[in-house]
C-alpha cells in the first residue's frame, strides 16, 4: 500500500471542490447575478489554491501515491503560472461574457476542470495521471472553444479541435502503451531506471517516444501539429481564445518537462533531435504564416506556434541552463498574451476588434492603450529592453552552450522576420487614420491586469535578476 499523503493535493482538491460545488450551484443561481456570485467564488477558488501552493514549497515530502503525484519545487512554479494563466483571462473576461451569449455559470466551471487537469499534468509522477491530466484539461477546452452555440465559427472552432484532438490523444496512448510494453510499467521513474540500465532498447521503445513527444506537441501547437491553432483561435470566443492561448501551454510544458526529465532522460539522444526539428519548424510556420494575416486572433495563433519554437529549443538543450530558460521564456510569455488579449477584449465591440484594422488610429483616440499594445508587441518580438529580448537571449544561450549553433542561427533570423507582424500592428495603431471611436470602457480589474502585466515586462526586462532567480530555483528542485 503506497504512503498517501494528501496535504500535497490540497491545492488541486480545493479547485476540484470548488469547481464541483460551482456546477451544483449553477443550478439554481440563475441570471446576471448568479454568475457573478459564481466568477467571484472561482477565481477566489484559484486564489486559495495559489496561496497554498506557495505555502507548500519547501516540504519535505515531494511525492505521494507511491510517486504518482509529485509536489516538487518545479511543480509549485509551474502551477503559480497556471493559476495566472487562468486567473487572469478570467477576470478581464467578465465585462465580454456579460455582453456576450457566453457567460453563464459552467464556463467557469469548465476553466476550472480545464486549470485542474493542467495542474495534474504538471505534478504527473506517472503517464496514467499524465493522461488523465490531459483528457480533463482537453474535453474542459473542447467545450468552451465551442460555447458560443448560436455561432457557426465557434461550432467549427470546438467541433475541429475535439476531432483532431482526439486523433492526437490517440497516439499519445499507443505511445504509452508500447513505453509500457516495454519496460513494463507506467511510472516514471521505473521507465528511467529501465532506460538507464538497458544496453540494446527495441525499436518499439523508440516508436513510443516518438508518439509520445506528437501527443504532447499537439497540446502546445507545435509544427507540424498546429493546424488546430489558427482556426480554433479564430472561431472560439475571443475570451475563451484568451484562455487557450496561455494555460494549455503552461500545463502541456510542463507535463514534457516531467516526461523527458524524470521519464526518458537517458534516451536524450532520441528526443533531442526530435525537439530541434520541432522547434524549428514551428518558428518557421509562426514566422512565415503569419505574414498575410488580418486577423488578429490568427495572427497570434502563429504567433504562439512561434513561441512553442523558441521555448523547445530550450527543452531539446537538456541541460539545466535550457530548463531555466524555458521556464523563464514560458512566465513572460503568460504575461505578454494576457496583456494583449486584455486589450483585445477592452477593444471588442459587437464584434469589432478582431481584425488587424480594427485598430487604426488607436494612438490618436486612446494613446495610453496604443503605448500598451506596443509594449507587449515589442516584447513579443524579442526588442530590448523588454522582458520579451530576455526570454529570448536566455534561449539562445542555452542553445549556444550546448552547441546547437544552427538552431540558434535559424531562430534568431527567423525571430527578425516575425519582428514584422508585430511591428505592422503597432504602425496600424500610430500611423493611420482612425476609423471609428474607441468609446469603450474599461473596469479596474482589466486595468489592474495590463497594468500588472505591463509593469512585470518592463521591470523583467530591465531588471530581470528576480525571474532568473525564481526559475533557477526551480529548476534545481527539478533536477533534484
Amino acid at each position: 500500500m503506497p504512503d498517501i499523503n494528501l496535504a500535497l493535493m490540497l491545492p488541486e482538491i480545493t479547485i476540484a471542490l470548488v469547481a464541483m460545488g460551482l456546477l451544483l450551484a449553477s443550478a439554481w443561481w440563475e441570471g446576471t447575478a448568479g454568475v457573478r456570485r459564481i466568477r467571484v467564488i472561482a477565481a477566489a477558488g484559484l486564489i486559495l489554491a495559489m496561496l497554498m501552493t506557495m505555502l507548500s514549497v519547501g516540504s519535505e515530502d515531494t511525492t505521494t501515491f507511491g510517486g504518482m503525484f509529485v509536489n516538487d519545487s518545479f511543480a509549485s512554479y509551474m502551477k503559480v503560472m497556471l493559476y495566472f494563466a487562468t486567473l487572469l483571462p478570467l477576470v478581464i473576461s467578465w465585462e465580454y461574457l456579460e455582453k456576450s451569449s457566453v457567460g453563464n455559470g459552467e464556463y467557469f466551471v469548465l476553466s476550472l476542470f480545464a486549470a485542474l487537469g493542467g495542474m495534474l499534468m504538471i505534478s504527473s509522477g506517472d503517464f496514467i495521471v499524465l493522461y488523465l491530466g490531459i483528457e480533463l484539461m482537453s474535453l474542459s477546452v473542447y467545450v468552451l472553444a465551442a460555447y458560443k452555440r448560436d455561432n457557426p465559427a465557434s461550432n467549427e472552432a470546438g467541433l475541429k479541435y475535439f476531432i483532431l484532438g482526439s486523433m492526437a490523444s490517440g497516439i499519445l496512448l499507443y505511445g504509452i502503451s508500447l513505453i509500457y510494453g516495454v519496460t513494463g510499467g507506467t511510472s516514471f521513474a521505473n521507465v528511467n531506471e529501465y532506460l538507464t540500465h538497458a544496453g540494446h532498447l527495441p525499436t518499439a521503445m523508440g516508436v513510443g517516444v516518438v508518439m509520445v513527444l506528437a501527443g504532447l506537441a499537439f497540446k502546445i501547437a507545435a509544427a507540424p501539429f498546429h493546424m488546430w491553432a489558427p482556426d480554433v483561435y479564430e472561431g472560439a470566443p475571443t475570451s475563451v481564445t484568451a484562455f487557450m492561448a496561455a494555460m494549455p501551454k503552461i500545463a502541456a510544458f510542463g507535463a514534457l518537462f516531467r516526461v523527458l526529465g524524470d521519464a526518458l532522460g537517458p534516451m536524450q539522444d532520441l528526443w533531442s533531435p526530435v525537439l530541434q526539428l520541432l522547434a524549428v519548424l514551428s518558428m518557421g510556420v509562426g514566422a512565415f504564416a503569419a505574414l498575410g494575416q488580418v486577423n488578429i486572433k490568427r495572427l497570434l495563433a502563429y504567433s504562439s506556434i512561434g513561441h512553442v519554437g523558441f521555448a523547445l529549443i530550450g527543452l531539446a538543450t537538456g541541460t539545466e541552463m535550457g530548463f531555466q530558460a524555458v521556464v523563464v521564456y514560458l512566465t513572460i510569455y503568460v504575461f505578454m498574451t494576457v496583456g494583449t488579449f486584455a486589450l483585445i477584449l477592452a477593444v471588442n465591440k459587437e464584434g469589432i476588434g478582431d481584425q488587424i484594422d480594427d485598430y487604426k488610429g488607436l494612438a490618436q483616440k486612446r494613446p495610453g492603450l496604443a503605448f500598451l499594445m506596443a509594449v507587449f508587441m515589442f516584447s513579443m518580438a524579442g526588442i530590448p529592453p523588454l522582458a520579451g529580448f530576455i526570454g529570448k537571449l536566455q534561449i539562445f544561450m542555452a542553445a549556444v552552450s550546448s552547441e546547437m549553433y544552427t538552431v540558434a542561427i535559424i531562430g534568431v533570423l527567423l525571430s527578425a522576420i516575425s519582428a514584422y507582424y508585430y511591428l505592422r500592428i503597432i504602425k496600424t495603431m500610430f500611423f493611420d487614420d482612425a476609423e471609428r471611436e474607441f468609446d469603450m470602457e474599461m473596469s479596474m480589474i482589466t486595468r489592474s491586469v495590463l497594468g500588472l502585466s505591463s509593469i512585470l515586462i518592463l521591470a523583467w526586462g530591465i531588471m530581470p535578476g528576480s525571474l532568473l532567480a525564481w526559475a533557477s530555483g526551480s529548476i534545481q528542485g527539478f533536477l533534484g
